[in-house]
């Protein structure tokens, strides 16, 4: 391919212009229109030559084009029609599916081969995209994405901090996460009203902690525990949680959600279902 250089403010404004098109906020379109951001971007996500990488939301293909640049094997996800004609007409040799990344099939789009998903993320949508892939797509092994700072600091907090919640404690099980950059709102078009920043995610060879329980039922008791994460244990999980079972976990039930580590839930989890057989809600 030639001229994959990334696209100027310039030439992407031009090229809107040119279709008649404008960003669509109802799709959380803001388009990175800085080649050196994209170049980080790309540096940041660690290719080599001849890596299968997913983009989703490609946009206009900036970032796609600097990813070809690196040598990558694209499949470039875009939603927008418009832009999918724009992506397909403009660079032919990125394989170009158009759809909601939240529905495809992607056993089919990845054909068993292990891939990187490098993206910006449309804001509304990063955090269940981040979330199902690592629920339901293992050979997607690392991401390297871009999202609303706020969210990137959930992705990847600690426990004990304000930011910590069941979107961490689903990250932390699955994967490892960073904060490895931070992106200013001047570098896209439109700019959005929040600072953006780089999330590096990477996959572990297996989930923490002991395989005692499925992530499904897992999921549910963080969810259920954040829930009402001002309370104590002891009242958030009350008909899921007993008190034998925060014995068996070594767990204090007058602790709060946010202060357990991943390790810490599966504990109470596998305690759970170890007397209770399953986690179940209360009706």
């Amino acid at each position: 391919m030639t001229d994959v250089a990334p696209l100027t403010r310039r030439e992407a404004n031009e090229l809107l212009k040119a279709r008649g098109l404008r960003p669509r906020q109802s799709l959380g379109q803001n388009f990175v229109v800085d080649p050196n951001t994209v170049r980080r971007i790309v540096r940041l996500a660690d290719l080599t030559e001849g890596d299968r990488v997913v983009e989703i939301g490609a946009g206009l293909g900036s970032l796609t084009r600097a990813l070809v640049a690196a040598g990558a094997r694209v499949t470039a996800i875009e939603i927008d029609e418009h832009l999918v004609e724009i992506l397909r007409d403009t660079l032919p040799d990125v394989d170009v599916v158009a759809g909601d990344a939240r529905r495809l099939d992607w056993d089919a789009l990845l054909e068993g081969e292990p891939a990187v998903l490098v993206a910006n993320l449309p804001y509304n949508v990063a955090t269940p995209i981040v979330a199902d892939l690592l629920d339901e797509v293992p050979l997607v092994q690392r991401m390297l994405v871009m999202v609303q700072a706020e969210v990137a600091d959930r992705l990847s907090a600690i426990p004990g901090t304000k930011a910590y919640g069941a979107v961490t404690v689903k990250v932390s099980y699955w994967a490892t996460a960073a904060v490895v950059g931070r992106v200013p709102a001047t570098v896209f078009l439109p700019p959005p009203k929040v600072e953006s920043s780089l999330v590096a995610i990477r996959r572990r060879p297996r989930p923490a902690g002991p395989p005692t329980v499925p992530p499904a039922e897992l999921f549910t008791l963080v969810r259920a525990g954040f829930g009402q994460r001002r309370k104590t244990l002891r009242r958030s999980l009350a008909g899921l949680a007993r008190p034998a079972d925060f014995a068996a976990a070594e767990i204090d039930p007058g602790a709060r959600a946010e202060q357990l580590d991943v390790d810490q839930w599966v504990a109470l989890a596998g305690a759970v279902v170890e007397r209770a057989g399953s986690i179940r809600t209360p009706s």
